[in-house]
């Protein structure tokens, strides 16, 4: 291995006074059984109401390898990691989560597997095959599973998991994607334009375990958060196919009109036979035949117009949505090349 590959271990860190100083224990008496890399380690101290950001710098004079940012506010996950990705140094950075909800072996595994294969992005996840989730509550659970599979279906590539936070990237890469997002919506933010980018994403087996956070009794996501998180995950897999959405729903509303239709037909021609009309023609007596169901049923005839019109919106948005992703897909790569070789040309001269 190349002694010389520097990687930086970002971590964004709000009220964690209870954990930080073990936690970095921890972290760091991994990092020090691998020695073949050069360590960098940024906290990235998200505005903490408690003593989380006293207590990092406190522990950065042990360790000259630590650097420590502090926001003034909270301003979320999205904005702490942009923060933690400018600090940044050496050819890899690793994302981690300063609970140990994923034990420090993950952060050697990561690193090893984006050197094996190459890839862009490296995920470490608990729900592929091979993978395991231990002390999760049943609701958060289930809320994260649904979102995930609801991500999986909609995105270009099917993964696993695409609200994991603990990742390794490619540190040119990962400075190419120009990030938005301000809070976990960066997590699939990160992987649609990567996507968009044709980038290789792996992901590694993974277990997500609980029984420490769940045995100090810290606080987890409340029903309000995992609502909020529910709400920000199908705008999430809305990102990668917004189109996908558009034509389901246009779908569902045609499949109610076709349905209404039909009944009206049926009860149309049954009508028809028994018109008493002094016409003899098609046309007339078929024009009393619809007369005559329109007012026996007239909430059928102005529901199933309804949701031809309904129909006929969404499925028009669904081919609008699918040329603007294209432009943007096409865009956004162009924009990525320009930049990479503008900076190119910058560390040349």
């Amino acid at each position: 291995m190349n002694n010389t590959i520097t990687i930086s271990l970002v971590i964004p860190a709000f009220n964690e006074e209870a954990i930080i100083e073990s936690s970095l224990d921890t972290i760091f008496s991994y990092l020090d059984t691998k020695p073949d890399f050069k360590w960098k380690v940024v906290i990235v101290n998200d505005g903490s109401r408690d003593k989380t950001g006293e207590l990092a710098e406190k522990y950065r004079l042990k360790r000259q390898n630590l650097t420590v940012i502090h926001h003034r506010h909270n301003k979320n996950l999205g904005a702490a990691l942009r923060t933690g990705f400018e600090n940044a140094k050496g050819e890899y950075i690793v994302t981690y989560d300063l609970d140990l909800s994923y034990s420090p072996e993950h952060i050697g595994k990561l690193i090893d597997k984006i050197i094996e294969t190459d890839a862009e992005m490296v995920i470490a996840s608990p729900y592929m095959k091979g993978g395991k989730v231990t002390g999760v509550p049943a609701k958060r659970l289930i809320y994260s599973k649904v979102v995930n599979k609801m991500m999986s279906i909609t995105a270009q590539k099917k993964l696993s998991t695409y609200t994991g936070m603990v990742r390794a990237f490619k540190t040119e890469f990962l400075r190419s994607l120009n990030l938005k997002a301000m809070d976990y919506e960066i997590n699939p933010e990160m992987i649609y334009k990567a996507f968009v980018l044709r980038a290789s994403i792996v992901e590694i087996p993974a277990h997500l375990d609980w029984s420490f956070q769940n045995k100090i009794g810290a606080a987890r996501m409340s029903g309000v958060r995992i609502l909020r998180g529910i709400f920000s995950g199908f705008m999430s897999g809305f990102i990668f196919r917004p189109y996908f959405f558009f034509f389901l729903v246009g779908i569902i509303i045609s499949a109610v009109f076709l349905y209404i239709f039909v009944w009206i037909l049926i009860n149309i021609f049954t009508i028809y036979p028994d018109i008493n009309t002094v016409s003899v023609y098609f046309d007339d007596r078929l024009s009393e035949a619809i007369s005559i169901a329109f007012k026996t049923r007239p909430h059928a005839f102005l529901i199933g117009g309804g949701a031809l019109l309904v129909a006929i919106q969404f499925l028009s948005l669904g081919f609008l949505s699918l040329q603007n992703k294209r432009y943007f897909d096409e865009s956004f790569n162009l924009n990525t090349k320009l930049l990479r070789e503008i900076q190119k040309m910058k560390n040349e001269s």
